[in-house]
């Protein structure tokens, strides 16, 4: 086992083996925390990197505690749910009546395209507008909620329109319900947070 854990702990880099044998210590048992020192002895790592390293970890397992605790359940985001749907069905009511006061189109099949065009297109430009100007809709401007990354950092334009286009997935919205983390939320690596968190 020993053996085992030498290999492991040589084919880490110096910064992995610094987070071991400091930050992350109490997560390992004492065979691998053992191996992790002997690497770090063997590569005769610099130990002045070991404050500089830990430092900067201890920093970011902070903030990622303080995210994770600010993460918002099941309510809030049915609360969400409900507001920006009915914003959405609104705002996809009026786009249609002013379409409808220019284009009059008779056929059958026509009418049915521009409806889904309309509905279709109204629920990812709400969502991605919204979320990507002002990382919230307006359910989460209600709730005081926005969207950050898995990181904590401002999602790129790129994770929120993933994000929008996940919500089109059967049995997404309801998602949430059973996991603080909903689908579309899990595949753009994004969480929804409550307001206050920097």
């Amino acid at each position: 086992m020993e053996n085992e854990f030498a290999k492991v702990m040589s084919e880490r880099t110096d910064e992995e083996l610094i987070k071991i044998v400091t930050v992350e210590r109490e997560r390992y048992n004492t065979t691998a925390i053992e191996a992790a020192d002997a690497e770090v002895e063997k590569r005769n790592i610099d130990t002045s990197e070991f404050v500089k390293i830990r430092e900067k970890a201890t920093a970011e397992k902070e903030q990622k505690q303080k995210v994770d605790s600010n993460v918002v359940g099941s309510g809030i985001r049915f609360v969400n749910l409900l507001i920006d749907f009915i914003v959405w069905l609104v705002l996809a009511f009026i786009i249609s009546f002013v379409i409808g006061l220019f284009v009059q189109p008779t056929d059958q099949g026509m009418i049915s395209l521009i409806g889904y065009i309309l509905i279709f297109g109204t629920f990812i430009a709400y969502y991605a507008i919204m979320e990507i100007k002002f990382q919230k809709t307006i359910g989460k401007f209600v709730t005081k909620t926005k969207v950050v990354k898995m990181n904590r950092e401002k999602p790129t334009d790129g994770d929120i329109m993933t994000r929008t286009f996940c919500r089109l997935i059967p049995f997404d919205r309801l998602s949430f319900l059973f996991v603080n983390n909903g689908i579309h939320d899990f595949l753009s690596k994004t969480k929804v947070v409550k307001d206050n968190v920097e």
